[in-house]
């Protein structure tokens, strides 16, 4: 499995990617929440960010994207693994990508997640982010560059 930037070409498989993994989790469609779909390549790469796949037998089995909240801070955000390809260190790998990024461009980097996600947040926080508030179910985390 490799992990390659976002090219248009990608566009349906990767929203269709996100949006199968979020229904297996049992989110529904957010049109407020993932109309950044619509256009990944406005919405992050135009826009200062960076968005990530990952292909196996060119299909997508995991993302991450970093958006650009304004010209010191951004937001990691849709990091997600197939169900099958989990536990194999892909979902390592797709964050450290979109870290890296994010590390590189920013000096203040944001993220969050459901509190449901124990792996994930044991992640962020083995990642030096810190809690700055949980609210509604949701945990948000921050780090300085």
């Amino acid at each position: 499995m490799n992990i390659i930037s976002f090219s248009s070409d990608l566009s349906s498989k990767t929203k269709s990617f996100v949006l199968g993994v979020l229904a297996d989790e049992g989110f529904a469609y957010d049109p407020l929440k993932d109309f950044d779909l619509d256009d990944i390549g406005g919405n992050y790469l135009r826009a200062g960010g960076a968005f990530f796949i990952s292909l196996h037998d060119g299909k997508v089995v995991g993302t991450s994207a970093v958006r650009c909240l304004d010209s010191d801070s951004c937001e990691i955000k849709r990091l997600y693994v197939k169900n099958e390809c989990r536990g194999k260190g892909l979902g390592l790998a797709l964050f450290r990508k979109a870290l890296d990024f994010a590390e590189r461009n920013y000096s203040s980097i944001q993220l969050k997640t459901d509190s449901s996600l124990e792996k994930a947040i044991s992640m962020y926080l083995r990642h030096d982010f810190i809690v700055i508030k949980e609210e509604n179910g949701t945990v948000y985390f921050e780090r300085s560059v």
